[in-house]
């Protein structure tokens, strides 16, 4: 059976301290997947490649496009994106923001792009969570963006993994499961929930 090559590329959740990895797989669910593929299917050669990139919303993803997924022609591109275009709203309320509308065409143009150039397969992850609240305002205004994905992986025949749902479920069955250590940025707990949502989604198209 031939290796299939997984691109994950995202903001700081996938990056998850790569850098300084010496895998360069970093610390969070890019890991666990990898790890639980390697010990639940040996006999399928899944290579994930850690692109993540702490900070990025959607219109950096569009400056690396090129060099972290076309040059690399995965068979899947695994994109999680989207926490940064709501929070720096919040937090940086006086940069140039990327809009509901904006992030749409922006990431519609990067598959559209991939389907064209390289024909990989689409996992597209809905953005997770900000603050462990889900009535907080920033849950409330990343609903557009969630849907925006929602969208995309719909038009684009892509795998949805439904990672905001999957938060907010647990959240409104158990409101202090410490899944982030700032309302953002995982803990152990949430990147296992990351990685378990992305596997019971995903796992059967590639194995």
């Amino acid at each position: 059976m031939a290796a299939k090559k997984i691109v994950m590329i995202g903001d700081s959740i996938t990056d998850a301290n790569r850098l300084n990895d010496p895998e360069g797989i970093g610390e969070g669910y890019v890991k666990i997947l990898r790890d639980h593929y390697i010990t639940k299917h040996p006999e399928t050669e899944v290579h994930f490649v850690n692109k993540g990139v702490s900070g990025d919303r959607i219109t950096d993803l569009e400056e690396r496009w090129g060099l972290d997924v076309i040059e690399e022609k995965p068979d899947w591109v695994s994109v999680s994106i989207g926490i940064n275009d709501v929070w720096r709203k919040l937090d940086q309320p006086g940069m140039e923001q990327v809009d509901p509308d904006h992030f749409l065409t922006v990431y519609q143009r990067l598959l559209e792009r991939t389907v064209e150039e390289i024909g990989s397969n689409l996992i597209l992850m809905q953005p997770t969570i900000i603050e462990e609240n889900p009535a907080s305002r920033g849950n409330q205004m990343l609903k557009h963006y969630v849907e925006s994905v929602n969208q995309l992986a719909e038009n684009y025949q892509a795998i949805l993994v439904p990672a905001h749902e999957a938060f907010i479920e647990l959240l409104e069955k158990n409101p202090s499961p410490g899944l982030t250590t700032d309302g953002v940025h995982m803990t152990s707990t949430g990147n296992m929930l990351m990685a378990k949502t992305w596997a019971r989604t995903v796992e059967r198209a590639i194995i």
